[in-house]
């Protein structure tokens, strides 16, 4: 065996011990997952004491820890921080 493949062997054996200790199936035994568990429920906004309903922040963290400012789910691209 070659110096390579000796590193090879031991980062694999490294990874599946990482994986064996979080408690995750191994990368080639996930379960794929259907639609409708892809799909989370929508819950409706809050509402306040006045009446109106609360937006929900999207919440996003960038790097430098802002959140995001937009609404919760929004379809822009790009996040507004804050």
């Amino acid at each position: 065996m070659s110096k390579m493949d000796d590193l090879r062997a031991m980062r694999e054996a490294r990874y599946a011990q990482a994986q064996k200790r979080a408690g995750a199936k191994p990368a080639g035994e996930r379960r794929v997952r259907t639609a409708p568990e892809r799909a989370a429920p929508r819950e409706a906004a809050p509402e306040t004491s006045d009446g109106a309903p609360e937006v929900a922040l999207c919440g996003h963290r960038n790097m430098s820890g802002r959140t995001c400012t937009r609404e919760q789910g929004h379809a822009a691209k790009s996040h507004r921080y804050s």
